[in-house]
């Protein structure tokens, strides 16, 4: 046998480390853990669509949306204008009825705002304001509460500069930013506007027009922005209304106070001015009445 074993020392060598090696494999396998489960992947958004080749084999290819894509909806376009309007800065409706708008510029503060809101809502009276971008932005509040007594809105551009000496791409800028204003506080002030101090010419109208906007000036200036440090009094505003009154009047007042006196005398003035108005058999209403729904009061 120890000769056997000496003749065959290499076999019984390798068969030796043969069963070794299988012992080794056995082990391992039985001290590997388990596989863990799958994990479930969440699906993809993704758009199929179908491409013909040139041989007209449909193939459907699949395109993954890596991210989810905000879409803004753009405002829908404001109510157009009569083109009657265009080239115009209106001073009067154009009506024979006895009817007067009321209307107010707000480019400064707010001071006569509560007044003037109390009386139109008191008097059952709705009445027009253009406003600034640049006031809307200082507080949204106000221009809500205009909206909330069922008054309607203009657009009286965003910082209230003289038009004629800006280009026209200026004014536009103008224009869509103080509309952007108005419309973040609930309020579109399309298609009415007012130019600021009144300063325009055929250049600036058609400018505005291009914008989607007419433009509406007054038939008489209450003066009432004067205040008393310019010689004014809540009388002196009845009195130019009532002077100028005929069919179609739109009056211009403000809301803001005298920077220097404080005084805000169209507020003041206001309840005797629809008291006056009135009285000569007008009613009134808002600058809608050239767009065909103008609301009276």
């Amino acid at each position: 046998m120890k000769a056997w074993l000496r003749t065959h020392r290499p076999l019984v060598g390798g068969a030796a480390v043969l069963v070794l090696l299988g012992v080794a494999v056995l082990i391992f396998a039985l001290l590997r853990p388990p596989p863990e489960p799958p994990v479930a992947t969440p699906p993809s958004t993704s758009v199929t669509s179908t491409t013909t080749t040139p041989t007209g084999t449909s193939t459907p290819t699949t395109t993954t949306a890596a991210t989810t894509t905000r879409t803004t909806t753009p405002a829908p376009p404001g109510v157009p204008f009569p083109e009657s309007l265009r080239g115009q800065d209106v001073t009067r409706l154009p009506t024979d009825r006895k009817v007067v708008a009321l209307t107010f510029d707000a480019g400064a503060n707010a001071a006569g705002l509560p007044s003037i809101l109390r009386t139109l809502a008191d008097q059952h009276v709705r009445a027009t304001f253009f406003l600034t971008g640049n006031f809307a932005q200082a507080d949204p509040g106000h221009v809500q509460a205009i909206l909330a007594a069922g008054h309607r809105v203009g657009n009286h551009t965003m910082t209230h500069p003289y038009l004629s000496r800006l280009p026209d791409n200026e004014i536009a800028g103008e224009l869509t930013r103080a509309e952007q204003a108005l419309m973040r506080t609930g309020a579109d002030p399309r298609p009415l506007f007012r130019f600021p101090y009144g300063d325009r010419d055929a250049r600036t109208i058609a400018a505005v027009n291009a914008q989607g906007y007419a433009a509406v000036r007054w038939t008489v200036d209450t003066l009432g922005w004067q205040g008393t440090a310019g010689g004014g009094n809540a009388q002196r505003v009845v009195d130019r209304t009532v002077e100028a009154l005929q069919p179609g009047e739109i009056v211009l007042m403000h809301i803001g106070s005298h920077p220097e006196d404080g005084s805000t005398l169209d507020a003041d003035a206001l309840p005797g001015v629809i008291t006056a108005v009135r009285a000569r058999g007008y009613e009134f209403v808002t600058l809608g009445a050239l767009l065909g729904d103008g609301q009276t009061g």
